[in-house]
């Protein structure tokens, strides 16, 4: 199939470099034009649902931050990480997901360096549309990475790389490896370690019986199919994801009802993405999450109007 999404050329991409090289002096990280500009990804994203024009402005807002010397490393690198989060959503709306990873290693030019949380989207993303094996190299080479060692989501990717790459494609040796091993001792309790090993051992036996009895037609949804356990504590480390996310929007100070925007179309992005029902039991939670969420947001950023009333 061919790549529906286009690659910049190399030589524009310098051109473009030899422009900015020739520009007055970067720009201050704290320029409000920045923020305006997330915002406007933001809303054309959740309100207007123009996700080709939320993809060109993560695109511009991006090619802004590398014109910027940054004061502040952590906000600067909480921005980028707030436009390509935006750059995936729009991405995977308009079908153009076989581009995904590629634009993320556009802006962050190593598997390394990209954040966790960009990884989780882009594993989840290509299991979700039945092409893991995309990303199992980069995945491995990013846990295997010294530096993502003490990353803030690194067990949640390490989760997602067993269960949602190595278990689908049937490379079991790996994934006892993974769980086994270095990787698995020092990001793991001892019951996940187990529970991990219940899924792939139960794995391995739904092949061998699918070899013993190959006249026998599998479910179409046998081979995702995982433990309730499983799938709960999956769950709750994607929601711990959230919280985190969420807990930061509200130290934010004027910049927070970006954020949270941003936060919300996270929640609305991961129930699309799964497709879920909201009539399905397994979705009340996510449904009941995402409006408690909503009236926070809605209380936070009405309570000082209320005030003044």
């Amino acid at each position: 199939m061919n790549r529906t999404i286009a690659v910049h050329n190399t030589d524009e991409v310098y051109d473009s470099r030899d422009r900015f090289d020739r520009s007055p002096p970067p720009l201050s990280c704290s320029s409000p034009k920045l923020f305006e500009m997330l915002k406007s990804a933001s809303e054309l994203m959740m309100v207007h649902g123009d996700f080709q024009a939320t993809f060109d402005a993560c695109n511009a807002g991006l090619e802004f931050l590398g014109r910027m010397e940054p004061e502040d490393r952590n906000r600067f690198e909480e921005i980028k990480l707030g436009f390509c989060i935006l750059g995936i959503q729009a991405l995977a709306e308009l079908n153009q997901w076989r581009g995904v990873f590629s634009w993320v290693l556009q802006h962050y030019g190593h598997e390394e360096n990209v954040p966790a949380k960009l990884m989780q989207m882009c594993v989840l993303l290509y299991s979700k549309v039945k092409e893991p094996a995309v990303m199992q190299n980069a995945t491995r080479a990013w846990l295997c990475s010294p530096q993502n060692d003490q990353a803030a989501g690194f067990r949640l990717v390490a989760e997602l790389y067993l269960l949602h790459i190595l278990v689908p494609l049937g490379h079991l040796d790996e994934a006892r490896e993974l769980v086994s091993g270095d990787i698995g001792h020092n990001t793991f309790t001892e019951e996940q370690r187990r529970k991990a090993l219940e899924v792939v051992e139960e794995r391995s036996r739904q092949n061998q019986e699918g070899q013993i009895n190959p006249e026998e037609t599998p479910d179409s949804g046998a081979g995702e199919s995982q433990p309730v356990s499983t799938q709960r504590s999956l769950l709750r480390k994607v929601e711990a994801v959230f919280r985190t996310f969420y807990r930061k929007c509200l130290r934010t100070g004027s910049e927070s009802s970006i954020l949270q925007k941003l936060f919300l179309a996270i929640i609305i992005f991961y129930m699309l993405l799964f497709k879920l029902d909201p009539a399905f039991p397994s979705s009340y939670m996510w449904t009941f999450k995402l409006l408690q969420l909503i009236k926070q947001t809605w209380r936070a950023t009405f309570t000082s109007y209320r005030s003044l009333v």
